[in-house]
């Protein structure tokens, strides 16, 4: 098996420790404890604590499989549900407890790093895009009515609903805002 870098240590430890505790509630040392590294080789990788977490938010990104929704095989609104109940599943993983990193770092930090701020709106942005795309395959093929009809809009009401969502599921450490999501968005909008 490939050894894993320091830096890719540090970026593992540091997606769970934001995950967890935020971005206040944890500090370069928890993140270099959890990550098994001393704490100077932090600096050897990253400029500041606010530098890793932008790294951290483009991978989360990266990771979050957008290019699903971008599969002309899968019919449009199939595969739009396919990739939010991949989210809903991740959320069940970890029992509602860490939300998603673009809400989390967003209520956090919008306020207190304009960096981040405008990493977590660039994710938002490029999310809302990707879902965008199976939306106006299923406005052009019909299979969705005139909810459809601003593919751009919707995609973005849906991203933010679905933030909403997982932030309450994550406060309540429950399903149920994430059902109201699906029986919403594909019983009603997208039926």
């Amino acid at each position: 098996m490939p050894r894993v870098s320091v830096r890719q240590q540090i970026l593992d430890a540091a997606m769970d420790q934001f995950h967890e505790r935020g971005f206040n509630g944890c500090a370069v040392k928890d993140i270099t404890n959890a990550a098994e590294v001393p704490k100077g080789s932090f600096y050897n990788h990253f400029d500041s604590k606010e530098s890793l977490a932008i790294e951290v938010l483009r991978r989360y990104e990266a990771d979050c499989a957008m290019q699903s929704l971008d599969d002309p095989t899968v019919e449009p609104v199939l595969r739009l549900r396919t990739f939010f109940e991949s989210l809903r599943q991740a959320l069940e993983r970890f029992e509602y407890t860490r939300g998603c990193l673009f809400g989390n770092f967003g209520t956090e930090m919008a306020d207190h790093s304009h960096a981040m701020r405008e990493q977590v709106e660039s994710g938002l942005n490029r999310w809302s895009a990707a879902v965008a795309i199976p939306l106006r395959e299923a406005r052009k093929n019909g299979s969705i009515g005139s909810a459809g009809s601003d593919p751009d809009l919707l995609a973005r009401f849906i991203v933010d609903a679905w933030q909403g969502a997982v932030i309450r599921s994550k406060v309540a450490q429950d399903r149920a805002p994430l059902d109201d999501f699906f029986t919403i968005v594909f019983g009603t909008l997208l039926a």
